[in-house]
């Protein structure tokens, strides 16, 4: 069996901002592009690896929302993903929370105001 999701957009209002913000607070390389008359800015892929693909995204059918499907990225260290995503601007909307054998969650605001998750392993 295989992860039903295959590829997410997360909608943005500037994408200067947003690309900026993502990649201070992951760590990530995005690579921007034009599809089909939208801005996008793809997160790294790994072909054949675990998880989905993704993008951020500018346009008139993007609309940022704190409501509605929440993304969970994996990250090594929730404290300091918190750190360097508040030191940006970003707001806590659910603090770190143990999950037991799972591991921690917490949720923050985006640069752009959409609701985003943290995931990460136990040690």
């Amino acid at each position: 069996m295989t992860n039903p999701v295959v590829h997410f957009e997360i909608p943005v209002e500037n994408m200067d901002r947003a690309v900026r913000f993502y990649e201070a607070v992951f760590g990530y390389r995005l690579r921007r592009e034009t599809v089909d008359g939208y801005a996008m800015a793809f997160f790294p892929r790994a072909d054949g690896g675990a998880g989905a693909s993704g993008a951020l995204a500018q346009g008139d059918v993007y609309k940022p929302a704190k409501t509605g499907p929440i993304l969970y990225f994996d990250v090594d260290d929730i404290d300091a993903t918190l750190a360097r995503a508040t030191a940006l601007g970003a707001t806590i909307l659910y603090p770190k929370k143990d999950i037991g054998e799972a591991g921690f969650v917490a949720e923050i605001e985006d640069s752009e105001g959409n609701r985003i998750a943290l995931s990460a392993a136990r040690d």
